[in-house]
């Protein structure tokens, strides 16, 4: 189990945090994931190939998600698709993700700039 303190982790990127969350229902490979976090952010964040999987390199090399096999079904030009899934850690990670926005949230609830009319 990890033991770094959630309030040690810096906030993780909003691309970051939907491909975390994409994975949090179980294992998916790149373009199910870039799906995903379309769907999620309802198609605000739409990733491009190079970020998806610059990210998903990342997040391999630092440990919060880790490759599970491939996908039974090639991608379109044949080739296996990587498939991948939440680590320990990106789950510690998400949970640390979401208790970082619920205090900013509970600040911004206290005062009345930017209040939506």
């Amino acid at each position: 189990m990890d033991t770094t303190n959630s309030s040690d982790i810096p906030p993780v990127s909003e691309t970051t945090f939907y491909i975390l969350v994409s994975l949090a229902h179980g294992p998916l490979h790149g373009y199910a994931i870039a799906k995903e976090v379309k769907a999620l952010s309802k198609n605000r964040v739409i990733l491009s190939v190079s970020t998806l999987y610059t990210t998903l390199k990342r997040l391999l090399e630092d440990g919060w998600i880790e490759r599970v096999g491939e996908d039974l079904e090639p991608d379109d030009a044949g080739r296996p698709r990587k498939v991948y899934t939440l680590t320990e850690r990106g789950e510690f990670i998400i949970g640390a993700e979401k208790k970082r926005l619920r205090t900013l949230l509970a600040l911004v609830q206290t005062r009345t700039v930017g209040e939506e009319k």
